[in-house]
C-alpha cells in the first residue's frame, strides 16, 4: 500500500489550484470534464482540488453543477447508491462518479488520494471504491451512514475547528474520524483555504497530533 507524506500531500492539495507549479511529482494526466478537476500525478496519485474559500463552498460548490443534466444541490435529503451499496450524498457521489468513469476510460487506478474541499468529499468515496488511502483536508461529510464501512479506516481527514464546511452536510458523516484541529487563532472565512491547512498540517504534527506519513 502507497504510503505518503502528510505534509508532502498538504503541499500538493494547496499547489492544485495551480497545476503549473507542481514540478515533482511530475503531472500525467487531468480530466477534461468542464465540471470536475482531477489530476494523476506521477506514482499514480490522484489529486482532487475543490473550493479554495469558505464562499465559494456555500455559494458555488455543487449547487451550479449540472453532472448528468441534473442540477445538484447541498442538502441534506439527496441521496444514492454507490457501487459498493453504501449511500451517499448525491451531489458528491455524482462528482466522484465522473471521475472514477475517466479513471476507467484511462485504464488508471491511483494508489493514493489527496483532496481538499469537494475533491476531499469525492476522495472518501473513491478511497472506499478502490480500496486505498486517501488524505482530506477540509473535507465535508460525504457518508450517510453513521457507522463504520468496509476501508473506513482508510482515510485521513484534516479539518479546522473554525472551518464551517466540514460540518456539512448535516445529517451526513465522515468516513473515518476526521481529526479536528484547534489552530491559534481562528480565520474564519479564510480558515477553508488550503493555505491555512497546510500551516496547521504542520503545527499538529510538531505538536504530535497527527501522523508523518499516511498510511
Amino acid at each position: 500500500m502507497t504510503s505518503i507524506s502528510v505534509n508532502d500531500a498538504a503541499t500538493l492539495a494547496e499547489a492544485s489550484y495551480d497545476i503549473a507549479r507542481i514540478t515533482s511529482p511530475k503531472r500525467i494526466i487531468s480530466c477534461t470534464h468542464p465540471d470536475v478537476q482531477a489530476h494523476i500525478m506521477e506514482g499514480n496519485i490522484l489529486l482532487l482540488p475543490g473550493s479554495n474559500s469558505l464562499r465559494d463552498y456555500l455559494k458555488y460548490n455543487l449547487r451550479p453543477l449540472r453532472l448528468g443534466h441534473k442540477r445538484l444541490r447541498l442538502k441534506d435529503g439527496g441521496t444514492a447508491k454507490g457501487a459498493s451499496g453504501t449511500t451517499w450524498h448525491q451531489g458528491f457521489l455524482a462528482y466522484a462518479k465522473v471521475v472514477y468513469d475517466w479513471l476507467d476510460e484511462q485504464n488508471i487506478k491511483p494508489q493514493q488520494i489527496i483532496g481538499h474541499s469537494l475533491g476531499a468529499a469525492a476522495g472518501q468515496i473513491l478511497s472506499k471504491s478502490y480500496g486505498v488511502p486517501a488524505i482530506g483536508f477540509a473535507a465535508p461529510r460525504p457518508k450517510l451512514v453513521k457507522g463504520p464501512v468496509k476501508y473506513d479506516g482508510l482515510c485521513l481527514l484534516i479539518n479546522r475547528a473554525d472551518d464551517l464546511v466540514p460540518t456539512l452536510p448535516s445529517g451526513f458523516h465522515h468516513m473515518s474520524k476526521a481529526r479536528l484541529l484547534t489552530p491559534p487563532r481562528s480565520q474564519w472565512f479564510s480558515s477553508h483555504k488550503m493555505a491555512s491547512y497546510k500551516v496547521t498540517t504542520k503545527d499538529a504534527q510538531q505538536a504530535g497530533h497527527l501522523p508523518h506519513q499516511w498510511p
